[in-house]
């Protein structure tokens, strides 16, 4: 059985365009915000849990906006690959790391921040982000 790790994750966009990363205690990769599904829990519902529980932040499930399934080897659990079904919201209030987030960059989608980040959020979500930016609407 592969060793899948399933969680929701938030690409959240400030009013600057910038996107928040976060990073947890104890480790060194800073990542999007978020965290595992619980057992009967809809992704949309789990995401608004972990931003509340991590970052004091309400997200309303309905205004995510559902971006698709991303997967990619895990940043802190070695052998496991993280299956996160990604969601974008608008954020316009100050965030505040609670729970297990040690540190909260907000950084500008098209670079990297000169941060060390999670193989997720460094080979899929920021270009998928970049790319969609580069499209006209």
């Amino acid at each position: 059985m592969p060793m899948t790790i399933r969680i929701a994750a938030a690409l959240l966009i400030n009013g600057a365009g910038q996107t928040l990363l976060v990073r947890k205690r104890g480790t060194q990769a800073f990542m999007q915000p978020g965290g595992k599904i619980d057992a009967g829990e809809q992704p949309a519902q789990a995401l608004a849990r972990e931003l509340h529980e991590e970052l004091n932040l309400q997200v309303d499930p309905e205004h995510a906006v559902y971006l698709g399934q991303f997967s990619a080897p895990a940043a802190n659990e070695p052998g496991f690959t993280v299956h996160a079904e990604l969601f974008k919201a608008q954020v316009d209030v100050q965030v505040s790391p609670a729970a297990e987030i040690e540190e909260i960059r907000w950084i500008d989608p098209t670079g990297d921040g000169g941060l060390h980040l999670a193989p997720l959020t460094r080979d899929l979500i920021l270009p998928f982000y970049r790319s969609s930016l580069a499209t006209p609407a």
